[in-house]
Formats: C-alpha cells, sequence, structure tokens
C-alpha cells in the first residue's frame, strides 16, 4: 500500500487544531498531536519544520475553512459578522485557537494581515470611507463577535432558553455594527 503524505499532513492539521486549541502553543506536545494523527513526530518537522510552523499552517489551514464557510459580504457587512458569530458559536474550538494566538503569539501572520487589510479594503471602498476607518470598523466588528462568542458557552448553561438568549445576542451584534456603519457612512457623506 503507498503513503499518502497529504492525508498524514490532514491528519496532523486535524490533531493540532485539537491540541492548540485545548491547550494553546505552550501547551501543546508535539507527541501527542503526532500520536493522535497516526503518524510520528518527524511527520510534523518534515511537513512543517517545527511546532511553530505546525501552528502556523493549522491557522492558515481553519482561515481557508472559514473563509469557505462564512463568505466575506462586504455589502452586506451586518449579517456577515452575524454569520461569522453562528460560525464561533458552533465552533467554540476556533475561538479558544484565536484566543491562545492573541495570547501566546500576538505577532500576526502574513495570511491573517492579508485577509484582514483585503476584508477592510473592500468595506471601506463599500462605505465609501478611508483605509483606516474601514480596518477600524472590520476590526471592531470581529472583536465584537469574537467577545460574544466567548460567552456562549456560558448563555448555554444559564436561562430558562440559552438559545434564545444567544439568538439576543446576534441581533444585538448585528444591530451595534449596523448602527457603527450607518454612523461611518453618514460622516464621509
Amino acid at each position: 500500500m503507498a503513503y499518502d503524505s497529504s492525508a498524514t499532513q490532514a491528519r496532523l492539521l486535524d490533531a493540532a487544531y485539537s491540541e492548540f486549541a485545548a491547550r494553546g502553543f505552550a501547551g501543546a506536545r508535539v507527541a501527542s498531536i503526532a500520536t493522535a494523527a497516526g503518524a510520528n513526530k518527524q511527520a510534523i518537522y518534515l511537513y512543517f519544520g517545527s511546532k511553530e510552523g505546525l501552528f502556523d499552517a493549522v491557522l492558515e489551514n481553519r482561515l481557508g475553512i472559514l473563509g469557505d464557510q462564512v463568505p466575506y459580504t462586504p455589502d452586506e457587512f451586518a449579517e456577515y459578522i452575524g454569520a461569522l458569530f453562528d460560525h464561533l458559536v458552533q465552533n467554540t474550538q476556533l475561538a479558544r485557537l484565536h484566543q491562545w494566538k492573541a495570547l501566546e503569539r500576538p505577532e500576526t501572520t502574513g495570511l491573517q494581515a492579508y485577509s484582514h487589510i483585503s476584508k477592510a479594503e473592500a468595506l471601506s471602498q463599500q462605505l465609501g470611507v478611508d483605509a483606516s476607518t474601514g480596518m477600524d470598523i472590520f476590526m471592531l466588528a470581529i472583536a465584537m463577535a469574537q467577545a460574544w462568542t466567548m460567552t456562549s458557552d456560558v448563555v448555554r448553561s444559564i436561562g430558562e432558553d440559552p438559545e434564545s438568549r444567544l439568538r439576543e445576542h446576534r441581533d444585538t451584534l448585528i444591530f451595534a455594527v449596523s448602527a457603527v456603519i450607518d454612523k461611518a457612512a453618514a460622516r464621509s457623506r
């Protein structure tokens, strides 16, 4: 039977995603990732160069998946943020991975910078605002979605109807983003 390196890489990325989301970069163990992937530790170094390279590859992989599952729509930005919130609530590992990255490796990767800058530029054009205002609005909305996501487990554990409360959070998020967009657009006229 032939060895399939792409399948091994995919298994390593999946196992690393779980390990990094659960334990962060510092707490993750290469040996645990290799075992969970059914590979040896040397495969990690062969394909990704280092633990840092693997972490960066996981982030890039998950940003790509996120982009496929939540397509960016600058002309319906508030709804995009709502869809992002939905995705993060359903994929709590991704929210945790981003929190670990912010805490342990705060430098921006090339893909992250490109992703944020290109999206903010599209939003700036859509709203008719300058690039820095577009970036501010984009980052504020992303931060709000992530912050609300971090409360989703708490919301689910209290109250009579946690799913209804999550919908209220989502509606409030969309309302807030819409208000910021409207204010920015009005100011640019």
